[in-house]
């Protein structure tokens, strides 16, 4: 959900810089920059099949065919945006994927805090916005048996540039400049971005103990978890009240006809 700008900004990536700056972390020595390319997350699921380590980042100052979650498009002018697409290789269980996700989530949430001071909400899973608009997604692919996850990549999406967007889209997409009125320099969101994320994957090394701090942190990072009316566009759909995330992650909704569990839907504020 990304538009082009009026105005290219000259945001260049320091690759030097930033591999200095990741010293010791798993993403140090395997950093990728495309200054065009199709789709990072595309590229990366190609990679891991290929054999790619563990911790492979591959971002892009432009994507031709970026893919959202829920086979939308993620359009990706130059100059504009963060894409950023990260390659794993967790030890754990298929079934516990979506912890890597939500992980994800806050991720970026400590590094936009972190770079601009800005509290983004989490719209669950993966969504981070600021007010009722968003301004970056998460997209999460993985390549698993049934007992283990071969690969995982995890692709980023935030809006940083851009000035205005399409009529249909003002209602709900947004940026960090249309929010604060400054150009945030790609390298530090990213540096940041990689340095949060880095301790979440670290902490996901002991699941149970990180499941419960990523419920509890996401929750409180979030006005989407509990007491929201909400419209899921799962099945048939269905609208109710948000009563939190169950042991597994899953966000639950309270509708007339009792407790229900969104597994992959949607969710968006009912009415809206």
């Amino acid at each position: 959900m990304s538009a082009p700008n009026s105005q290219r900004i000259d945001d260049p990536f320091d690759i030097s810089a930033l591999d200095a700056a990741l010293a010791g972390s798993r993403f140090a020595g395997n950093l990728h920059f495309f200054p065009s390319i199709h789709s990072t997350n595309t590229h990366a699921m190609q990679q891991a099949d290929a054999g790619a380590p563990d911790g492979s980042v591959y971002f892009a100052d432009e994507q031709t065919s970026g893919r959202g979650r829920g086979a939308h498009a993620w359009t990706s002018p130059p100059g504009s945006g963060l894409y950023v697409s990260i390659l794993l290789r967790p030890r754990i269980a298929p079934a516990d994927i979506l912890w890597l996700s939500l992980a994800a989530g806050l991720a970026v949430h400590g590094a936009i805090h972190t770079v601009t001071s800005l509290q983004p909400d989490l719209r669950w899973p993966n969504d981070l916005l600021l007010g009722p608009r968003k301004f970056s997604g998460i997209l999460t692919e993985l390549n698993a048996e049934v007992t283990r996850v071969r690969h995982a990549v995890i692709g980023i999406g935030i809006n940083v540039h851009q000035q205005k967007f399409p009529d249909e889209l003002n209602p709900i997409a947004t940026s960090l400049f249309i929010e604060t009125s400054r150009n945030w320099p790609r390298q530090d969101l990213l540096l940041a971005l990689l340095q949060s994320l880095d301790r979440e994957l670290a902490a996901l090394a002991d699941p149970h103990a990180a499941a419960q701090s990523i419920r509890t942190r996401f929750e409180q990072s979030s006005s989407w978890i509990r007491n929201k009316r909400v419209r899921v566009d799962e099945g048939d759909g269905f609208t109710g009240i948000t009563e939190g995330l169950d042991p597994r992650g899953f966000l639950q909704v309270r509708t007339p006809a009792g407790l229900r569990t969104v597994l992959s839907g949607g969710v968006r504020e009912a009415g809206a």
